[in-house]
């Protein structure tokens, strides 16, 4: 890779993590390159940046970003996004799924964080499904309402019948 090349990765790394809200470290040494491609492609789906980059590269683009701390030794491969809690679950659903994959450490909101950080954070429900919970709860008191008007209206039913036969 010329010096010409390793400046554009760097400049380009730099303005992807100016960005990034989190940045995850990841070992992958022994995976195959099919395996990377379906980490890949599930991080796409989900708008999750993946990448190998050689470490001395991403720790100047880091540096730039006044982000220091991160575990960049031997084989890396880093994943970020804007959503902490999806770039969080797909490196610990690969992990789960790949022994050979292991999150060393991460940026998460700025902050250094442990695996023991990711894993938390990829574990906390998701964009899309606190939005359901929430659109649940603001129903709740619309079909209580209506479930109670509905059982009103078989009552009424119930006492007319009566009235009649009797």
């Amino acid at each position: 890779m010329t010096r010409q090349n390793k400046e554009k990765v760097v400049e380009a790394l730099t303005s992807e993590f100016e960005t990034a809200s989190t940045i995850i470290a990841c070992g992958y040494a022994g995976l195959t390159v099919s395996e990377l491609e379906e980490l890949r492609n599930s991080a796409r789906e989900k708008d999750v940046k993946v990448q190998v980059v050689k470490n001395r590269l991403a720790k100047i683009a880091l540096d730039r970003n006044n982000l220091t701390g991160l575990d960049l030794t031997n084989m890396n491969i880093l994943l970020w996004g804007d959503d902490a809690i999806t770039t969080s679950k797909i490196a610990s659903k690969f992990a789960s799924s790949n022994k050979k994959f292991e999150i060393k450490s991460a940026f998460i909101d700025r902050e250094i964080a442990d695996v023991a950080k990711v894993e938390a954070f990829a574990k906390l429900p998701g964009r899309e499904e606190l939005l359901g919970m929430l659109a649940a709860v603001w129903m709740a008191p619309v079909r209580n309402w209506t479930i109670g008007l509905n059982a009103l209206k078989k009552r009424k039913k119930i006492q007319i019948l009566l009235n009649n036969f009797s």
